[in-house]
C-alpha cells in the first residue's frame, strides 16, 4: 500500500496529479505553514500563446500561519473570467470550465478545502477512485523531525511505500527510511507534449490546460508519463 504527502496547490501542474495517481492514499499536508510566493494560491495558464499567472488572494496569509487557518477571497470573477478567455476556443473547454467554476466558486473558503478540492474533481471527471486525507485528521506526532512525521503517518495508514516528489531528494535518505521498514521512492516527470494550438509547446502549466486541450483518455495516458526511482 503506497502513500504520497503533499501540501495542498490550487490546481497545480501536471506532475503534482501524477503523484497522486501513483499512489493508493494521498494526504494533503495542510497543517503546516503557509508558502507565501508559493503555488498554493496561484499557477500559470496558457494565454495568447505565453504563460500567464493567475493568483486567487488569500487575505492574511503569513508564513507564519497554518495553511488550514487561511482562507480565499470569495472574489474570483477576474480569474474565471481569464480562463474563459484563454480557453474558449479549446476543444474541451465546455466539459471543463463547469469544474473550474465549480471549484473556485465553492462556499466553504478554507485554502485546503478549494485546493483539494481541485485535485480531486479532476479524478472523479477521469473516473479515477482515490483515498484522500487530511494531515490534520490524522492521529501522529507533530513534534517529530520531517522524516518521522512521514513515517509516522505511514503506520497510520498502514502503508509501506512512500513516493515523493523530486525536491525530497536533498530532505530524505532512502536508507533511513528502509531502516523503518519503509520504501521510499522519488516519482520523476517524463517528457511529454500535446497540442496547444500554438507553434511552440509551453510546458508545466496548471493542469487546467492539460484538461482543455486533452480528452479523458489522454489525460489518463499523461498520468501515466512518469518514473519512480
Amino acid at each position: 500500500m503506497s502513500f504520497a504527502v503533499m501540501q495542498p496547490y490550487l490546481f497545480p501542474y501536471l506532475g503534482y496529479y501524477q503523484l497522486v495517481s501513483a499512489v493508493n492514499k494521498f494526504v494533503y499536508y495542510d497543517d503546516v505553514t503557509f508558502i507565501k510566493g508559493g503555488y498554493i494560491n496561484r499557477n500559470n495558464i496558457l494565454s495568447n500563446g505565453k504563460a500567464q499567472r493567475f493568483t486567487i488572494p488569500v487575505p492574511g496569509m503569513s508564513s507564519n500561519t497554518l495553511i488550514n487557518e487561511l482562507s480565499f477571497d470569495r472574489n474570483v470573477k477576474k480569474t474565471l473570467k481569464t480562463v474563459e478567455q484563454s480557453y474558449k476556443k479549446a476543444p474541451y473547454f465546455e466539459h471543463v470550465f463547469p469544474l473550474i467554476e465549480s471549484v473556485l466558486n465553492d462556499k466553504n473558503r478554507h485554502v485546503e478545502h478549494i485546493c483539494a478540492k481541485s485535485i480531486s474533481v479532476v479524478f472523479e471527471y477521469l473516473g479515477i477512485d482515490k483515498d484522500f486525507y487530511f494531515s490534520s485528521e490524522l492521529e501522529y506526532s507533530r513534534d517529530l523531525s520531517a522524516a518521522d512525521k512521514l513515517i509516522a503517518m505511514a503506520g497510520v495508514l498502514k502503508s509501506s511505500d512512500y513516493i515523493n516528489s523530486p525536491g525530497g531528494k536533498s530532505l530524505y535518505n532512502k536508507d533511513y527510511f528502509t531502516e523503518k521498514e519503509i520504501c521510499l521512492s522519488f516519482i520523476e516527470i517524463e517528457k511529454y507534449e500535446y497540442s496547444q494550438n500554438t507553434d511552440e509547446f509551453i510546458p508545466h502549466l496548471s493542469m487546467i490546460d492539460v484538461l482543455m486541450w486533452n480528452n479523458k483518455i489522454q489525460v489518463v495516458e499523461l498520468l501515466a508519463k512518469y518514473k519512480l526511482v
